[in-house]
């Protein structure tokens, strides 16, 4: 292997690109596996760390994307065709490279390993920004659920995962390189080893052949993951909170997968009144406890129930039988005819209360931006919806079937929940527990439900709150504040999940900080990024 690095770098950099990018692919749900994260940031930082051109950078950091990507998004074309699945993880691939590009330049700094973590998060905060709101989908942080990186969503949010995975995998890089130039300056400079490290800044060469920096690569790698273990330790328990409410959380189930899950609405809305209806039996026989609200998935009401009197009869009729408020997903026709993806609170006879609009909707699915462009591309373009985003704090207030205070319920309606800002609003504007109602039926048997699970978790754990994940094909689930899956249903199973959560008033420091240490991480890469040009055009000066 050392022998081909020396014989072919070029090669070697873009075979270690392709591996990191696999790595990254493979440490996210519904594996586990995600110490493959950090050796997936190494490799890649090794891959573009050092390369002749500014270019080769972007080029092999823009393979290790598409690497990643390909693999990760197949779920976006899974009806509707190859081209918004390659297109999108092209896109998204273009990060990686720019990722590469920003590490060939701050790599040259001293303390580089953090230099370079920090450029990680500048890119995943472009990405999930920009364009059209950003896809913020596959960062590191949520390949982490079942991780030692975890808690450390308690004080810095997904962000700040996405640092610690990234900056374990940076100082593996140093690690490495430190080892193997020790190695060369004790047994020569061979060909074989030079080649590995070939192109990198001479003047690190000298640095990190010391043991002291060897030995501080180590323990960097060490301590980062090790910090998130005893971090773990402070999470709330399960049962920690002011008081407990009883929650059901309904998966009722759709008649078919793909784009046409709804033309049968009645029926999908008809599936969960009959899933309900087997609740209230449950609860009457003493097999389930009574819930103080009951919540549905998203479009589990295709049919406007503020339009249909049917539906509001069928919905109305499934809230006194299971003695309960239910939070129903439904889609809402507005006087202009475009619609509107809502939670209404249903409660019995007194009908819709409250509601949450979504308002981060998806592009390309729930609107078309420049749909008259757009449509060029695909003949399934026209069957993009006509939604449009709602507006509000993401709190529902919901009085309980048992009685007490009304409890603030913070909605992120499936799509919104990979953004950051959705429940950190919630939770800012009173919420006491959180719920992700959402439909993933138009994407089949694809990763894309676990992916969105692992999210929901980092989410419990981000803001010490428990979780309702209710899906109208699975995977529903009741999330502990700790991030721990308390139950959890199977795929396209009918099914009624009941526990008892507690309600939580406190904020962890993630929520009170919010967006501000990822804005701090950003601010250290463009510094850093500054700092290496400005060295680097001093250094061209001093050599002309």
């Amino acid at each position: 292997m050392v022998g081909l690095a020396a014989a072919r770098p070029r090669v070697t950099r873009l075979i270690a690109a392709v591996v990191a990018g696999l790595l990254l692919y493979a440490s996210f749900p519904p594996r586990t596996l995600w110490f493959l994260a950090p050796v997936g940031i190494a490799l890649l930082t090794l891959a573009v760390r050092g390369t002749c051109r500014a270019r080769g950078g972007f080029g092999f950091g823009f393979v290790a994307g598409l690497a990643f990507f390909l693999p990760l998004l197949p779920w976006t074309g899974i009806y509707v065709g190859p081209v918004p699945w390659i297109a999108l993880s092209t896109v998204c691939a273009v990060y990686v490279g720019l990722f590469g590009v920003l590490t060939r330049w701050v790599a040259t700094l001293p303390g580089w390993p953090l230099w370079v973590a920090c450029v990680w998060s500048l890119t995943e905060w472009a990405r999930s920004s920009f364009p059209f709101g950003g896809f913020p989908w596959g960062r590191l942080a949520f390949g982490q659920a079942d991780g030692w990186y975890l808690p450390f969503a308690m004080l810095g949010g997904a962000p700040l995962v996405s640092f610690a995975v990234a900056l374990t995998g940076t100082g593996l890089a140093a690690l490495a390189l430190g080892l193997l130039r020790r190695l060369r300056g004790e047994k020569g400079d061979s060909s074989e080893v030079a080649a590995v490290t070939v192109n990198s800044p001479r003047w690190g060469a000298v640095r990190l052949t010391s043991w002291n920096r060897i030995v501080a690569a180590a323990m960097l790698v060490a301590i980062v993951p090790l910090t998130g273990v005893i971090l773990r330790t402070a999470l709330p328990g399960p049962e920690d909170g002011n008081r407990p409410i009883t929650v059901a959380a309904i998966q009722g189930s759709v008649p078919q997968l793909g784009l046409d899950f709804n033309a049968q609405r009645r029926a999908v809305l008809d599936n969960h009144v009959r899933r309900t209806e087997q609740l209230a039996a449950d609860i009457a026989a003493g097999r389930a406890p009574q819930p103080d609200v009951v919540i549905w998935p998203e479009n589990s009401s295709d049919i406007d129930p503020l339009r249909n009197a049917d539906a509001a009869q069928e919905i109305s009729q499934a809230s006194k039988d299971v003695k309960a408020p239910i939070l129903v997903g439904a889609v809402l026709v507005n006087d202009d005819r475009t619609t509107t993806n809502s939670v209404i609170v249903w409660n019995g006879d007194a009908g819709p209360g409250e509601r949450h609009d979504k308002k981060i909707i998806q592009p390309f699915g729930e609107y078309l931006p420049y749909r008259n462009f757009f449509r060029h591309f695909s003949e399934y373009a026209d069957r993009a919806g006509y939604f449009v985003p709602g507006t509000g704090d993401g709190v529902v207030h919901v009085q309980p079937a048992g009685g007490g205070a009304p409890v603030a319920i913070g909605v992120a309606t499936c799509y919104e929940v990979v953004f950051d800002r959705a429940f950190e609003q919630a939770v800012t504007a009173g919420a006491q527990i959180l719920t992700v109602p959402s439909n993933n039926a138009t994407f089949g048997r694809s990763e894309m439900t676990y992916q969105q699970l692992a999210m929901s978790r980092v989410r419990a754990v981000e803001h010490g709150r428990a979780v309702v994940v209710s899906v109208t094909t699975g995977v529903s689930a009741m999330i502990t504040a700790d991030g721990t899956i308390q139950q959890r249903t199977v795929q396209f199973e009918p099914a009624a999940l009941v526990a008892r959560l507690p309600l939580r008033n406190n904020t962890t420091p993630a929520t009170r900080l919010g967006p501000a240490p990822e804005a701090f991480l950003c601010i250290l890469a463009a510094a850093a990024t500054a700092a290496a040009l400005i060295r680097r055009r001093a250094r061209d000066q001093r050599e002309r």
